[in-house]
């Protein structure tokens, strides 16, 4: 959860930090897309504190089956 001084922002740039070290293959400008298109499909959920654990996890699941199929083009 989100604690008073940390904002979303900050946690998604933290999601970025991490998942560009853990698929550096992809880059870290992809990393940001992928980021920024989970982070903008969860505009409407109203309760924000778990948003980030969400866009993580679904940010991961797509650049790990990117980085899959990558290798077997």
């Amino acid at each position: 959860m989100m604690g008073a001084d940390r904002n979303e922002d900050d946690i998604v740039a933290e999601i970025v930090d991490r998942l560009s070290e853990k698929y550096p293959a992809l880059g870290r400008e992809r990393v940001q897309t992928v980021v920024t298109e989970h982070r903008e499909s969860m505009t409407t959920a109203k309760v924000r504190d778990f948003v980030p654990v969400l866009i993580e996890r679904a940010a991961k699941d797509q650049l790990k089956a990117e980085v899959k199929a990558a290798k077997k083009a």
